[in-house]
């Protein structure tokens, strides 16, 4: 096990190629020290040649409370700026701001490692914003989950409408964000939002693990060139995905993995990968 690194709102603890990004508050309200250290973990995730899979998730009272009301609106309307800054000034000013807090977020989708989300209790605001960029969404039977920008005189900015239609259907995502209401994992479990769903929280971190333990078995020069393909897919007709997957395989396919993989399956060994993106 790598030693435990502790920043001020969360901490990474790695085993066996699993990191677990921990958010570490009671209530995980979200500012912008929030989240630029997301951006630079999952930044070193991406780059930590150990890691093979992460798992997220908070030690918290609740998974997140969404953006902290508090402190935001001044950070982002730029209230500590010089009071004769024009209107012009302090609307680029949230603009930059906004945009920083977005390639934040998008950092744990660009991460070519899968990320599996571990959800419990409230997952709110920004907090869908965090869920819907990873790659797979578990919960606990309390969890509930809001786009609760709606509710507080905002379009939601950091990810989640651009992100959720494709994972839960046109008619849904309108609903939820429509609204700015309250959504429990049954209706989440419903609409693909979310995998699968646990009855406690001790349930959900084991299942949680299990799956992160079985992809980290596997190669990852694999794993993470399927996420890349995957990825591709979404934004491309079907044509061009499967030449980029023709060519990708082509790139990759005399790898000391495939062979290894081979002679594992054949002599009923535990293969021992080497190769790294």
């Amino acid at each position: 096990m790598e030693p435990k690194t502790k920043y001020q709102r969360l901490e990474v603890v790695i085993s066996d190629n699993v990191a677990e990004v921990i958010l570490n508050t009671q209530y995980n309200s979200m500012d912008s020290e929030f989240f630029l250290e997301i951006g630079r973990v999952f930044r070193e995730m991406d780059e930590n040649p150990n890691v093979f899979v992460v798992i997220l998730w908070s030690s918290g009272k609740v998974f997140s409370s969404g953006l902290n009301l508090k402190i935001a609106p001044q950070m982002l309307m730029g209230t500590e700026m010089d009071p004769s800054s024009s209107p012009a000034m302090q609307n680029l000013f949230f603009y930059k701001g906004v945009t920083v807090w977005q390639q934040c977020i998008t950092q744990i989708e660009e991460c070519k490692k899968p990320v599996i989300c571990a959800l419990h209790s409230l997952v709110l605001g920004g907090a869908v914003d965090v869920a819907t960029a990873c790659d797979i969404r578990l919960c606990t039977k309390d969890a509930v989950f809001s786009i609760r920008e709606t509710k507080i005189g905002l379009v939601a900015d950091l990810g989640t409408l651009q992100r959720i239609t494709p994972l839960v259907g046109k008619a849904f995502a309108r609903e939820m964000a429509f609204t700015g209401g309250d959504y429990d994992s049954a209706r989440a479990l419903q609409h693909n939002l979310v995998n699968a769903v646990y009855d406690t929280k001790d349930e959900l971190m084991k299942s949680a693990r299990i799956m992160a333990a079985n992809i980290a078995s596997n190669s990852p020069l694999v794993v993470q060139g399927t996420k890349k393909v995957l990825q591709y897919a979404e934004t491309h007709d079907t044509k061009d995905a499967l030449n980029q997957v023709a060519l990708w395989n082509s790139a990759l396919m005399k790898s000391e993995d495939l062979g290894e993989a081979i002679t594992s399956f054949m002599q009923k060994k535990k293969p021992q990968f080497v190769n790294r993106l």
